[in-house]
């Protein structure tokens, strides 16, 4: 019986294997479709060629005598020693030049064919001797034009007696966060150097000062690459690259860059005349929170609370006082208290600005001139 169901089995089994073909025999092969190729991302080497004779390396020194005091000398004394003392006086120089010792260094670019370099105050504060280091390896000492601390930017002047290279300003007004971003510079001495990566935030404030508006970016920076220049992908300056936030003191892709839009304006004045004149409107301002708004009559936390006006100051003399909330300064929206000193910062001392205020849950427009930031 049992012999008998296996013989059966075989048989099927058989007649499955021989008379009836399997299903992967009959069946017709699948079309393999070849994989989309991945996108291309773009080469940068077209615009590092373009834009890197531009950027510049930045050498500080600052020369120490042994009490501590500035080793430079009177050209007067020099000479006297010269005429006097013969080898002496040589010898001072040279003992001069031995005391002077390289103090820092950092990054800067051109963007003037004369030789007018923009680089961070703190890489050449306090500097006996600027040296601009050019891509090809050519030093020129270098003379400062100005410099404006609070905005942490300054202006070097090389003279190279030919055109030098340039790179053009951006817009960095019409970033978006999400866009590409090149940085090229001096970190760590390690001269041309490019990284890439892409804007990661906008209007990053830093404590660092009143005008803080800093693009924030993951393209790697490091110690010298302050004051370097931070490209778009069509080669323009969007930025000047400043600070990096770091617990171990190297890059953690955190960078911060000050917007080309206000490094462009301080500049300009730094090359005018060594200053940046900045408008002033003589108010003590708070920010308002949802206790103080609902007091005030106001809908929102939106504006600039006045807490007190300088007596005398362009406020007081144009009719602001205390408890107008400012929401408008001369068509710029104010939301927070930084809104509104960077736009009055932003307009030209003795200009007559239109100021829209809050005052007992209504608004009002009032004509203010602004007076020039005490210096």
């Amino acid at each position: 019986m049992i012999k008998n169901r296996i013989a059966a089995a075989m048989v099927i089994g058989g007649a499955l294997a021989v008379g009836a073909p399997m299903a992967w025999h009959a069946a017709t092969p699948t079309p393999v479709t070849a994989a989309a190729p991945s996108p291309v991302l773009p080469s940068f080497a077209p615009l590092v060629k373009a834009t890197s004779p531009a950027v510049v390396t930045i050498q500080t020194e600052i020369g120490r005598g042994r009490d501590g005091r500035s080793a430079r000398v009177d050209p007067e004394l020099r000479e006297f020693m010269d005429r006097f003392f013969g080898q002496d006086g040589r010898r001072h120089r040279r003992d001069r030049r031995e005391r002077r010792r390289p103090q820092g260094l950092g990054s800067g670019f051109i963007i003037d064919a004369a030789g007018i370099v923009v680089t961070n105050n703190h890489v050449i504060e306090n500097a006996d001797a600027i040296t601009v280091v050019l891509s090809d390896g050519t030093e020129y000492s270098a003379r400062l034009l100005g410099t404006d601390p609070k905005t942490d930017l300054a202006v070097l002047r090389i003279n190279a007696r030919r055109d030098l290279p340039t790179v053009p300003w951006g817009d960095s007004d019409a970033i978006e966060v999400g866009d590409w971003a090149i940085a090229i510079g001096n970190p760590f001495g390690f001269g041309g150097t490019v990284t890439a990566g892409i804007i990661s935030a906008r209007g990053r404030q830093l404590n660092s000062g009143p005008y803080d508006d800093y693009l924030q970016i993951d393209a790697p920076i490091n110690k010298g690459n302050s004051g370097g220049p931070l490209f778009d992908q069509r080669g323009r300056v969007i930025g000047v690259n400043t600070a990096i936030y770091s617990p171990s003191g190297g890059s953690v892709g955190i960078g911060f860059a000050i917007p080309s839009n206000q490094a462009r304006r301080i500049v300009a004045d730094l090359i005018d005349d060594g200053e940046v004149e900045r408008g002033w409107l003589g108010v003590t301002i708070r920010p308002l929170n949802d206790e103080l708004a609902e007091s005030l009559g106001l809908t929102n936390t939106n504006g600039a609370l006045i807490a007190e006006t300088t007596r005398g100051g362009p406020a007081a003399r144009g009719g602001l006082r205390r408890g107008d909330v400012i929401v408008d300064f001369a068509g710029a929206i104010v939301r927070t208290v930084r809104d509104l000193t960077r736009a009055v910062a932003d307009t030209a001392p003795g200009t007559r600005a239109k100021v829209t205020i809050m005052r007992k849950g209504r608004s009002q427009v009032i004509t203010i001139k602004t007076g020039r930031f005490p210096t």
